[in-house]
């Protein structure tokens, strides 16, 4: 008998079919998945299309550096590839 490949996003797809029966019991299917509860009401408050693994990336990045500042840096740093940090801050 040959494995059945599932993917990940099948396997929730699953998990929210089999929740949104009548009367299923959501903590015993988490069991069964081998996901915590907050997990499974979470894959279940998004819906069975929106089960993709999201992005952790922040939406903004209130310290990064200036553009300008920063096209500054790279230039030094590519007109002299062997000066260290401290020089090119004092040269940029």
């Amino acid at each position: 008998m040959p494995w059945r490949e599932v993917s990940v996003v099948e396997e929730r797809r699953e998990f929210v079919r089999l929740a949104k029966v009548e009367g299923a019991n959501r903590r015993e299917l988490c069991r069964r998945f081998g996901i915590h509860p907050s997990t499974g009401y979470k894959w279940l408050a998004r819906g069975a299309c929106d089960l993709e693994d999201r992005s952790r990336r922040p939406h903004t990045s209130p310290g990064r550096t200036e553009a300008h500042i920063e096209a500054r840096v790279l230039a030094v740093r590519d007109a002299h590839p062997a000066w260290g940090a401290r020089k090119a801050c004092a040269r940029a």
